[in-house]
């Protein structure tokens, strides 16, 4: 039994760049990495023999104990623009895009890229997002979409031709059929790949079991949230095309939530994994309401005010369809039962 919207969500959209790498020790021993200078040994101390100041003590506040709050994030999709908006109508960053949230905890559901116009600015953003919120306590972390998957295919084997339910394809024709720009793919680096290959597939947050795809397709890769996560991991070290198709052609499915029999399979979930309600993304609203006929949508501006609860309240949908001039949902979690 479906349930109502809730209201009052900002939209926008947010799994950063390459990291914030700190500055690596110098080695005692051997040459120097090029443009170093090695500081002078001899050189003259400055104000040798004066007294050493008193140094003056600033109270710096304590950290908060315990975990900040909870966030979530529905499908960005490239539209980096949006995503600023929202985390920045959210307090959890500044307008320099820098993580202003201290201790929060800050999840995306995945579906970086594709269709919208900077779907690498979004991984840079969420790569650096990760490193920034980790120095101050708390922590920023992503979900594998389908859509990673589908890039990940897209850049690592093009045209090679691989088996699926309607005949012979390719990531690569896949890929620009879903909205794949050419721009991310000139754009995309070894470190980018690299990064949505060892994402996770699933987590437990706060009671709140967080997957990308409204699918009971996870419980084909293990028991247990480690045992998903480390089989979908590992199945992408392998290097297949074939492998890597199976994977993204599982998680394109949708709608196990939705329909009458939606509750008993949300709760199936849980029983496996853990938690009292199943967060999502994959399927935008609008589609999942029956609004617009697919997931490119239609004519019309779907209206979307905040997350979708439903499913006799176990299932919370998180795309607001950013992609069909919706919304880039950003929420504190939990959500009013």
């Amino acid at each position: 039994m479906a349930g109502g919207a809730v209201s009052g969500v900002a939209g926008g959209a947010v799994s950063g760049v390459a990291g914030t790498p700190g500055t690596p020790a110098t080695p005692a021993t051997g040459p120097h990495p090029e443009g170093y200078t090695p500081t002078r040994r001899d050189l003259p101390v400055i104000g040798a023999g004066a007294p050493v100041p008193t140094p003056t003590l600033v109270d710096t506040p304590a950290p908060a104990e315990g975990p900040g709050p909870l966030y979530v994030v529905g499908d960005v999709h490239g539209y980096l623009d949006e995503l600023r908006t929202a985390l920045l109508n959210q307090g959890l960053i500044d307008t320099e895009d820098h993580w202003t949230a201290g201790n929060a905890r800050l999840w995306f559901l995945g579906d970086f890229t594709d269709r919208g116009p900077d779907g690498v600015g979004v991984i840079d953003l969420v790569m650096q997002l990760s490193a920034e919120a980790a120095a101050a306590g708390g922590y920023c972390k992503a979900l594998m979409g389908n859509h990673e998957l589908l890039l990940i295919g897209a850049k690592r084997f093009g045209d090679t031709p691989v088996g699926s339910g309607a005949g012979t394809a390719s990531f690569q024709a896949a890929w620009l059929l879903n909205g794949g720009q050419r721009s991310d793919m000139e754009r995309l680096q070894e470190h980018h790949v690299q990064w949505m290959s060892r994402l996770d597939a699933m987590a437990l947050a706060d009671d709140h079991l967080l997957v990308h795809s409204d699918t009971m397709a996870y419980l084909e890769y293990g028991d247990s949230i480690a045992d998903v996560n480390d089989t979908i991991t590992e199945a992408l070290t392998h290097h297949d095309a074939d492998e890597t198709w199976e994977l993204f052609r599982k998680f394109t499915k949708r709608f196990a939530f939705r329909d009458e029999a939606g509750p008993m399979a949300a709760r199936e979930l849980l029983d496996a994994y853990g938690g009292r309600r199943v967060v999502h993304g994959h399927s935008p609203i609008p589609y999942l309401l029956g609004e617009v006929g697919s997931e490119d949508g239609g004519e019309g501006t779907p209206q979307v005010n905040g997350p979708h609860v439903y499913a006799d309240s176990l299932a919370v949908a998180m795309d607001g369809g950013v992609t069909m001039a919706g919304k880039l949902l950003v929420a504190q979690l939990p959500l009013p039962f």
